[in-house]
């Protein structure tokens, strides 16, 4: 299932690519990056040892304006792109990863926010017997998210440009097998941009505020799945269900508010309550409690185009065991395969630590 994750990042990526039958400016970029590992939790200082530096190849296509989502979103790029990772410890290993992205230019283009989502592998994760000390990172499949933040200047001599900047890169598994306590890397980074055709069309201008699109409520049904395991390592890896409603409105033609309820069914988290209740724990567990959780939840939707970034903060309101906490978080992408079908992947966390990366498929009316 984490191989899904880099499917749907990909067919997100070409999808776009396919929608232009114009002629197409394309660019590369290659930067160096080195940083330090951030500690997000304290059970992975022992994997804070050095510095981690790798190299970012990407590709990225322009846009001009052409589309209304184009100009609302200054004329962004999009592409792929693949980073080559050391870690700079021993039991962390190296990554490689692959991503779709987006570049969103600023300040007369000058300043450059690239979002991307994909997919890493790890060449060294952990294992019980030859590397158990490696409780970052439990599977050599995970998710893989990385931003930067680049002052940027393009075709300065013959299609040669420069960028420079921040990044952050975050590997995790979302829980789909233990251990799974994660990185981010914070690096500084540098390099060289090469546009294949130095003569650009003019860029359409942005559009001035956001354009009105505001609609009626909406509301629609999702359905969520997926496997994953409690923290307990070795504990199995589950199938997960998850039945929701919601409704939204869209306030223009970026932005919606959702607000909906979700009834949680989990068996990795029955397997748990059963564990705690055989282990002499004497914290109160007796196999008893029920693992259904009901959540309701705010969440806030923006669109680029098919794609929207979900964010939404939710709450247990009907939450029979204590498990991690009583509130969660989930974020991730949306996209519209038709005007009322669409399709999810999303990451559930309370707090900074992941339950469940969640596939889903839904219905708008």
């Amino acid at each position: 299932m984490i191989k899904q994750v880099l499917l749907l990042s990909l067919v997100l990526c070409f999808h776009a690519f396919a929608q232009d039958g114009s002629k197409n400016y394309d660019t590369f970029d290659v930067n160096n990056f080195y940083g330090t590992i951030l500690k997000h939790n304290p059970d992975i200082s022992h994997l804070i040892t050095g510095h981690p530096s790798g190299v970012i190849f990407s590709f990225q296509r322009k846009t001009f304006g052409d589309q209304e989502w184009q100009r609302l979103y200054n004329n962004p790029e999009y592409g792929i792109s693949f980073i080559y990772h050391d870690l700079d410890n021993s039991y962390l290993g190296e990554h490689f990863s692959v991503y779709a992205h987006y570049n969103f230019y600023f300040l007369k283009r000058n300043l450059m926010l690239r979002l991307g989502q994909g997919m890493a592998y790890s060449n060294n994760p952990y294992d019980e017997d030859d590397n158990f000390r490696n409780i970052a990172h439990g599977s050599k499949f995970s998710s893989a998210t990385y931003f930067l933040l680049n002052f940027k200047k393009e075709n300065l001599i013959n299609g040669l440009g420069l960028q420079a900047g921040l990044g952050i890169v975050h590997y995790s598994n979302g829980n789909a097998k233990a251990p799974n306590k994660s990185t981010n890397t914070l690096f500084l980074n540098a390099g060289i941009t090469y546009s294949l055709d130095e003569n650009f069309p003019k860029y359409a201008e942005k559009e001035k505020g956001l354009v009105k699109g505001a609609l009626p409520l909406g509301y629609g049904f999702l359905f969520r799945s997926g496997v994953n395991e409690s923290d307990v390592v070795g504990s199995g890896r589950f199938p997960f269900y998850t039945l929701g409603a919601f409704i939204d409105k869209r306030i223009n033609k970026k932005s919606a508010f959702q607000l909906g309820t979700e009834l949680f069914f989990s068996k990795a988290l029955e397997r748990y309550i059963d564990f705690r209740a055989s282990g002499a724990f004497n914290d109160g567990t007796t196999g008893d409690e029920d693992s259904k959780r009901l959540g309701v939840y705010l969440g806030h939707e923006l669109r680029v185009n098919s794609i929207s970034v979900v964010t939404q903060y939710g709450y247990y309101v009907y939450y029979p065991f204590d498990f991690e906490g009583q509130t969660y978080l989930r974020a991730g992408l949306r996209y519209y395969f038709t005007k009322n079908i669409l399709g999810e992947f999303t990451v559930r966390s309370h707090a900074a630590k992941a339950e469940a990366m969640e596939f889903t498929i839904g219905y708008r009316l």
